[in-house]
């Protein structure tokens, strides 16, 4: 047990200001859903899991609406996922998930945020191998002995479970999201998930230390800035320079 996933999870998306940037990525998200897919989220889990993420979020219905429409038209853009691995500042490893339509101007930006970092772009699996990719969800209260044997009733392999200030956090493989999901809310039909994704979890994580911390924070940035860039995983922890206390 102990996955502490709360102290994990990465936030790329920092200030208000940067809500424009957020509508974008979640506009092309639910394009490619929709478009991989069908328009229709009653038919199409990945859609209809990515709406009520964006709605979480604060992502307007408008917004929703209008790249879920564009994807129901004919022709449009042509999105394929993209991948990259390295060590980002400290020495961390970082998995950055990106949608694009031009491979070269993407792999351009990205290598351009690890160069000027200092950080090191690898080869694919060069760092992957260090994360578990998870299903996460979670709720509050619910009885741990409860919800393995609605897991188990389900036939869903689950990894670990958290309990953790009356909240408790799933962990299964990312192929049985959608089976856990719905094995969840089957069994108990009176929780409010407060998490539910699929996400990278580091099986060790990285101190940075003070002297790494800007140009961590600046690696950020950079990434954030970069339009293709959907997703960015690692496994570094921040040492607040006043108290020593970990922060991510």
């Amino acid at each position: 047990m102990g996955r502490s996933f709360e102290n994990r999870k990465h936030s790329i998306m920092k200030t208000a200001a940067q809500k424009s940037k957020l509508y974008a990525k979640y506009g092309t998200q639910l394009y490619v859903a929709a478009k991989n897919g069908v328009a229709d989220p009653e038919s199409n889990p990945a859609l209809r899991n990515l709406m009520e993420k964006a709605k979480r979020d604060q992502v307007p219905s408008h917004v929703i609406d209008k790249a879920i429409e564009k994807a129901s038209g004919a022709g449009g853009e042509s999105f394929v996922s993209a991948r990259y691995e390295g060590f980002g500042p400290g020495g961390c490893s970082v998995i950055v998930d990106c949608l694009t339509d031009n491979n070269n101007r993407t792999i351009t930006e990205v290598r351009n945020c690890f160069n000027r970092t200092g950080s090191k772009l690898g080869p694919t699996g060069s760092v992957a191998h260090m994360f578990d990719h998870m299903a996460v969800l979670a709720f509050k209260g619910g009885n741990e002995d409860e919800v393995l044997e609605a897991m188990l009733d389900a036939d869903i392999n689950i990894d670990d479970i958290e309990c953790r200030d009356d909240q408790l956090t799933l962990f299964a493989p990312a192929e049985e999201f959608y089976k856990a999901k719905t094995a969840l809310l089957e069994a108990f039909p009176g929780i409010e998930l407060e998490i539910q994704e699929i996400t990278f979890l580091p099986q060790a994580t990285t101190n940075i230390s003070e002297a790494d911390q800007p140009s961590f924070e600046k690696f950020l940035d950079l990434l954030n800035d970069c339009e293709d860039v959907q997703d960015v995983y690692h496994n570094a922890i921040l040492a607040d320079q006043e108290t020593g206390t970990p922060l991510i």
